[in-house]
């Protein structure tokens, strides 16, 4: 788990963890602040409980992370005029400013949103939506939408809106650990605080 300075490329803190989970981000950003850092923003992917946790540090979602999201739901060649429209829409995410983004959003809400409200009762009589999985991907962006355009609202902060730099550090670091297949766990890691510290 890697936490990196944006700006420096410098890499601020790092924990061996068999899992991620919101708390050792928490403990992650109190030790930064801790060592006297200041954070002014974060970026990251977006797991649930995540954006909320840190209070006043503007957190900003990482964009292709939330196209990811609704990849899963619609598909990258969705077949209903809604979800293609909507998948649309979320691919313009990526190349629009928060105002632009939003009015295609809500234009497209109020344009589908009888078809998405759509119900059938099942045979133990219970009311169930027809499109389920077209209201997840829409819900998705309407809940995250607070943490899509950080980066925008807070220009002169000088944030991405994506953490390209931190994956691509994996990646090269991942290509170089498969150079060495054969080291033990103890000397992966050293060759991870080595390759971490360049």
């Amino acid at each position: 788990m890697v936490f990196k300075d944006s700006l420096s490329g410098q890499i601020l803190y790092k924990q061996y963890v068999k899992a991620e989970t919101n708390a050792l981000y928490l403990f992650g950003v109190e030790e930064i602040t801790r060592r006297g850092i200041k954070i002014q923003s974060i970026i990251c992917d977006g797991r649930k409980g995540l954006l909320q946790l840190f209070g006043d540090i503007p957190m900003q979602m990482y964009n292709f992370h939330q196209v990811a999201i609704v990849r899963r739901y619609l598909t990258k060649d969705p077949k209903m005029q809604a979800s293609t429209e909507l998948w649309e829409i979320t691919l313009f995410l990526v190349h629009t400013d928060k105002e632009s983004f939003e009015g295609r959003l809500a234009a497209w809400h109020t344009k589908w949103m009888a078809f998405s409200n759509e119900q059938k009762t099942d045979e133990m009589g219970k009311k169930r939506y027809i499109h389920k999985k077209l209201r997840s991907a829409y819900r998705s962006l309407k809940t995250n939408l607070p943490w899509l355009f950080t980066w925008y609202d807070n220009i002169s902060l000088n944030m991405p809106h994506t953490t390209n730099a931190i994956d691509g550090h994996f990646a090269d670091l991942k290509n170089k650990l498969r150079n060495h297949n054969g080291l033990s766990t103890e000397r992966k890691k050293k060759f991870i605080d080595e390759f971490l510290k360049a």
